[in-house]
């Protein structure tokens, strides 16, 4: 008997047909002796509709509040779901993330998990019924209701994973797998049998949607296997583990298991800084402390004492970093500060680039034959990520994607991924 959790997007419940689709599915896996527990996003845009509903009352939604109103999607659908396995026989039972125990740090919007206690979830597979649990959500040191952001549902199936030592966690989302590069970009992306942890935490660190960030870290620190798999035609999908590809590597295979691309980031400069020490500790602390995720940073070579220094970090946090940085830009004298919203990050990543020089030196190449300039460079041992101008983004991912010999010769239509 194995213990599985499985996370179903909201796409995957979107209406009520999609609803018993899900619950057919479930039953089978039930069928087959399998203990299950079921992480649920909120259906279709119903989370979106939330945020908008909120805005029309409040220009400045208050985090508790928006926290309490947000999880109300997820809700809905444990209940609706729980219903449908009901009517085909099959015992299940719903739980928010505070009736799991889902304990989070006391940050609203982006709460990180602390603890999951797990009792009533271990009480109810002992009886032998379906656990469903509300992604997206638990309950702070204070006792208060908090959301976990974005890709929260895909943390929450993890981290249960984790912490009731499932066997594996099946992530069941509208695509069928996680694919050399955006489907929607790349006609000819081939789906990946199998990533490392490693690989797959690059490529969502990267801008991937297929999988959250947090999820794969979770996955890694606790060794919990991953297989993302389609909703809609349940084949098998791509398994992230902590193993090489054993049995898949050939001479002939790719270095570079994808083309990662995310058109969410923005660059803010600041100019003519005094190149003294302590001026970037005291740019980035005061952008640490107002939860500011800063991603790439370049400092060019000192000119007359100065520099400028650049960052990207998403769209999403411009407003609350643009004051920040001119506050501090004036107290350490530099000349000014700009920021520009047209840009677009792109990454190669590939454990096989660990033993193979080169890569960056033809990346570069490809894209100058393109005609795409190169703004900010970015490596780690397994990815190489370049900003370049936005309205070169798709002209660059179809380039090296060829140039790295990831085409598979074959047109796939894929729908939208998801990320809750």
């Amino acid at each position: 008997m194995a213990l599985i959790v499985q996370k179903y997007g909201g796409t995957s419940v979107a209406d009520p047909e999609r609803m018993r689709n899900v619950a057919r599915h479930i039953a089978a896996s039930k069928a087959e002796g399998n203990q299950l527990v079921i992480v649920v996003s909120a259906m279709g845009k119903a989370t979106d509709n939330l945020m908008d509903l909120a805005r029309q009352v409040s220009s400045a939604p208050p985090g508790r509040e928006l926290d309490m109103l947000l999880t109300t999607g997820e809700r809905i659908s444990m209940s609706l779901l729980c219903m449908a396995l009901q009517d085909l026989g099959v015992e299940a039972m719903s739980f928010t993330g505070s009736q799991v125990g889902i304990i989070t740090d006391t940050v609203h919007g982006r709460a990180k998990i602390l603890e999951i206690r797990g009792d009533r979830v271990r009480e109810a597979l002992r009886d032998g019924k379906v656990a469903v649990v509300a992604g997206f959500q638990g309950v702070s040191t204070e006792k208060e209701i908090t959301t976990l952001g974005r890709g929260g549902s895909d943390t929450t199936a993890v981290a249960l994973a984790a912490a009731l030592k499932a066997d594996v966690c099946e992530i069941y989302t509208d695509v069928t797998g996680v694919f050399t590069a955006d489907p929607r970009l790349v006609s000819q992306a081939r789906k990946l049998k199998h990533l490392e942890f490693d690989e797959m935490l690059e490529m969502a660190g990267a801008g991937s949607k297929v999988l959250a960030l947090r999820s794969v870290e979770f996955a890694r620190n606790h060794n919990v296997p991953i297989h993302v798999r389609s909703s809609f035609t349940w084949e098998q999908g791509t398994w992230v583990t902590s193993e090489e590809r054993k049995g898949e590597k050939n001479m002939e295979d790719p270095i570079i298991s994808g083309v990662v691309h995310d058109a969410g980031d923005a660059k803010i400069t600041v100019l003519g800084v005094p190149d003294q020490p302590g001026v970037s500790a005291a740019l980035f602390e005061p952008l640490a402390n107002a939860n500011v995720n800063v991603d790439m940073i370049v400092q060019n070579t000192s000119t007359a004492g100065t520099t400028d220094i650049s960052f990207t970090l998403p769209k999403t946090d411009v407003a609350i970093a643009q004051p920040i940085v001119e506050k501090i830009a004036k107290q350490v004298g530099a000349s000014g500060v700009t920021n520009d919203s047209n840009i677009a990050k792109i990454s190669l990543v590939g454990a096989g680039m660990k033993s193979s020089p080169g890569i960056a030196a033809k990346m570069f190449r490809v894209l100058a034959d393109n005609k795409v300039n190169i703004e900010m460079i970015s490596t780690s041992t397994i990815r190489i990520s370049v900003v370049v101008a936005a309205p070169m983004l798709e002209t660059a991912v179809r380039a090296l994607h060829t140039a790295f010999d990831l085409d598979s010769g074959e047109e796939y239509s894929a729908p939208l991924p998801e990320r809750k």
